[in-house]
């Protein structure tokens, strides 16, 4: 016989969910909406990080504290972002996603796009790994 969950247990996002989630924290420009995603250990990692962003964040409250930083000093906002694709993967705690953000920059009221693609690991409804694949050519650009 299978358990019926208590009204008050809050449910577990799915790796589609939690994207869905990711992208509005960004939309939002929101660390601790983005933070609050994670696993406490969780790894942030930027593989093809640009200049000013460091090649990782270890933990959730590295997490918020760099985005934090990042988004309050950054005068970019983030408009829309463009989900391309998501694609499952024979793991099902992996989801990963193709996407174009597209912003202004308020300091000079210019548009930018950053198409980007993240890896996702998803356990327990939290991210315990981020592979975030941006366009740092494009950030630096949107940036300057």
């Amino acid at each position: 016989m299978t358990p019926v969950p208590h009204l008050d247990t809050p449910a577990v996002r799915t790796p589609h969910e939690v994207l869905t989630c990711y992208y509005q924290a960004m939309l939002d420009k929101s660390p601790d909406d983005l933070a609050d995603l994670y696993a406490v250990d969780a790894v942030h990692e930027f593989p093809f990080t640009s200049p000013g962003f460091p090649p990782r964040y270890e933990g959730r409250e590295a997490v918020r504290a760099g985005y934090r930083a990042a988004w309050g000093a950054s005068p970019a906002q983030v408009l829309e972002v463009r989900r391309i694709a998501a694609y499952e993967t024979a793991d099902p705690e992996v989801i990963i996603a193709e996407h174009v953000a597209v912003g202004t920059m308020t300091t000079r009221a210019t548009q930018f796009t950053v198409p980007g693609l993240l890896i996702l690991h998803v356990r327990n409804g939290l991210i315990t790994r981020a592979h975030d694949y941006m366009d740092g050519l494009g950030v630096a650009g949107a940036r300057a």
